[in-house]
C-alpha cells in the first residue's frame, strides 16, 4: 500500500468525510491534527505548496488536494491505483 498523510483539524466536515472515505476503503493511514497556527499546519500548507484548506492530503509524499479532490479521484476510478505501491 501507498504512504497516506491526512492534514486534519477538528470539527472539519471535509475532513471526517475523507477520513471516512480512507477508512471504508481499508486505507492505512497517517492522520496529523493541523488546527490553524499550528507547526503541523505551515507544514501542510508548505507541503501542498500553499494549500490553506483542510484537509491536506499526500499519498507517497505527492500533494493530492483535500477532500473534494480526493473524492473527484475515487469517482473517476483514479484513487485506487494511486493506493497500491507497485514493487
Amino acid at each position: 500500500m501507498a504512504k497516506v498523510e491526512i492534514y486534519t483539524q477538528f470539527f472539519c466536515p471535509f475532513c471526517t468525510r475523507a477520513v471516512k472515505l480512507l477508512r471504508d476503503k481499508g486505507v492505512s493511514f497517517t492522520e496529523i491534527d493541523a488546527p490553524h497556527g499550528s507547526a503541523a499546519r505551515r507544514e501542510a500548507t508548505a507541503r501542498s505548496g500553499g494549500g490553506t484548506t483542510m484537509p491536506q492530503i499526500f499519498i507517497d509524499n505527492v500533494a493530492i488536494g483535500g477532500c473534494t479532490e480526493l473524492l473527484a479521484l475515487d469517482r473517476a476510478g483514479k484513487l485506487d491505483p494511486l493506493l497500491v505501491t507497485s514493487g
